[in-house]
């Protein structure tokens, strides 16, 4: 980490030294917009699709979106240059940038780039075995609080739902609820599942944040011949569906086998999910799998 060079208001600095001051608006009162995006190969992936998602989230908050999109895309090319040398060629990284409006004595927005090789520990057994869900009593933010496609920072309810499922579920995972009582997301992923005669079905856009990734596997669809459709979900949809996944940056896609304790399907990795992450990895270059298993021992 010490020798990692980050981005932080138009200065390169050691990645250890990153800091923001305790009046900046992203701090006091989590006014912060982020996109996190991770590389294959070395090279960032779906670069355009998170500008664009910043862009949106920046007009939200009021800042000015052209102008500091243009700062974070400049920040995040160079960010993977300075860099360069730690990047082993096999191995990815995430990379990370957010703005802030700043603070008082700053007067200008705060913006960072910073990253680190991926935590493959965290998720590289779970390709094969799999993941449990909880569905949490913490609901998402309504619309009328933030819209939906408005990436940030303010994630008290992940936080808390993540708390109740490790309480209810040894290693499981969070799925949170609209205000209407649909299938929303995970806390740091969107939700698909998938029904023999229906397809791949997701929670319709406007009551999500659309991820990046969701827009991937909506094109690996198209490309395995598999349905794809946008509907509300239900929890009794998602327990009685045939296969379910998580799809998000880092991860790509992982199978869900089991919600509240009921399994899903066979309660194990579904042929749907396995073509899924077969595509993707033929669609990277990367195979997803072997690569998060292969590095995964380094945090040992």
């Amino acid at each position: 980490m010490h020798k990692i060079i980050a981005y932080l208001d138009g200065n390169w600095v050691a990645a250890s030294k990153l800091h923001i001051a305790v009046d900046d608006a992203g701090f006091l009162l989590g006014t912060t917009v982020t996109e996190r995006l991770r590389t294959f190969r070395g090279q960032v992936f779906r670069l355009e699709e998170h500008l664009a998602r910043l862009r949106g989230s920046l007009k939200i908050i009021g800042l000015d979106s052209e102008t500091l999109a243009s700062e974070v895309a400049a920040a995040i090319t160079e960010f993977v240059l300075r860099n360069r040398g730690l990047i082993d060629p096999n191995d990815d990284w995430a990379v990370l940038a957010f703005v802030t409006p700043g603070s008082p004595t700053s007067g200008r927005p705060t913006v960072c780039v910073h990253g680190y090789p991926l935590p493959f520990h965290h998720w590289a057994d779970q390709f094969e075995a799999g993941v449990p869900v909880v569905v949490s009593t913490h609901q998402q933010v309504p619309n009328n609080c933030w819209p939906a496609e408005l990436k940030c920072r303010s994630r008290m309810h992940y936080y808390l739902a993540e708390r109740e499922a490790a309480t209810r579920r040894t290693g499981a995972r969070a799925i949170v609820l609209d205000q209407a009582g649909y299938v929303a997301e995970g806390t740091t992923a969107n939700v698909v599942i998938y029904r023999e005669g229906e397809g791949l079905i997701s929670p319709p856009h406007e009551h999500i944040l659309a991820g990046v990734s969701l827009g991937v596997l909506k094109e690996l669809a198209a490309i395995t011949n598999t349905r794809f459709v946008l509907r509300p979900v239900t929890v009794d949809d998602v327990r009685t569906a045939d296969e379910a996944m998580f799809t998000s940056t880092s991860i790509c896609v992982l199978p869900i086998v089991e919600c509240d304790g009921k399994p899903i399907g066979s309660g194990r990795p579904g042929p749907v999910y396995r073509r899924l992450l077969a595509a993707w990895s033929d669609f990277v270059g990367v195979d997803v799998a072997e690569q998060a298993r292969r590095f995964a021992k380094r945090s040992e």
